[in-house]
């Protein structure tokens, strides 16, 4: 089962639904969030919790994360679980109203497509002076405020995560504050070529509008896979 995460900084949560009222502020007219129909279990749901599929000029069925693809669009909830459903079930089609061809490991694109997302925000967040990278940065930044987001390189070492976990809990809460939300599902080499460097193994995004939208993404990605490896020994403080 995918763990999720939470962290209740600016009032962002990833336990449970992510609303896009919640990550970009009230809709000022007083109107009712659009929702959309998951192809999966027929539920109506927030878009902000799902995936958008369109078809190509030939057919295909294409993952559309950023939704902004032109076409006819059919949404399904971020998960595997309910993307494996639909590809089972058949329901593109019906979804689409038409034959669709799916070619190649469609939930392995939509997810890969979803990291890709995630990886781009960190990138924004260096552009907008928002993170700290590197064991110091963010060791300093954990003593002084409050952090949004623990970057952790998968095939990082538990010592030095362990250190920037204790301070960092420490400062959210003393701020009353949840946790951090972690993110260890990238390689120090991932993180590294997002941020511009060859390789970073810790890094942390400060609260912030961008660790607001950011949230959207993670939690889209949560839904396909791990954000904290399962095979890291500290798992059950870093999830506690």
């Amino acid at each position: 089962m995918t763990h999720t995460p939470h962290i209740a900084s600016d009032k962002v949560s990833l336990e449970g639904e992510v609303s896009s009222n919640e990550a970009f502020g009230e809709d000022k007219r007083g109107h009712k969030p659009l929702e959309r129909r998951c192809l999966a279990s027929g539920e109506s749901r927030d878009p902000a919790n799902m995936v958008r599929f369109v078809l190509s000029p030939d057919g295909v069925v294409t993952p559309d994360v950023a939704g902004k693809l032109p076409g006819r669009g059919v949404w399904v909830t971020s998960n595997r679980k309910s993307l494996e459903k639909t590809i089972a079930l058949k329901t593109f089609g019906r979804g689409f109203k038409t034959k669709v061809k799916i070619e190649g490991d469609l939930v392995s694109l939509t997810e890969n497509l979803l990291a890709r997302r995630v990886l781009g925000m960190i990138t924004m967040a260096r552009k907008a002076g928002v993170i700290a990278m590197g064991f110091d940065q963010v060791q300093s930044m954990a003593r002084e405020a409050a952090i949004a987001f623990r970057i952790e390189a998968s095939d990082g070492s538990k010592d030095g995560r362990s250190k920037i976990r204790t301070l960092s809990k420490a400062m959210n809460r003393e701020q009353e504050l949840k946790d951090p939300i972690v993110i260890g599902c990238f390689t120090a080499e991932e993180i590294g070529k997002a941020l511009a460097r060859d390789s970073i193994v810790h890094a942390a995004v400060k609260p912030s509008k961008l660790a607001k939208s950011m949230a959207l993404e993670v939690k889209r990605l949560s839904g396909f896979k791990e954000l904290i490896p399962l095979d890291w020994p500290d798992i059950k403080h870093e999830r506690s």
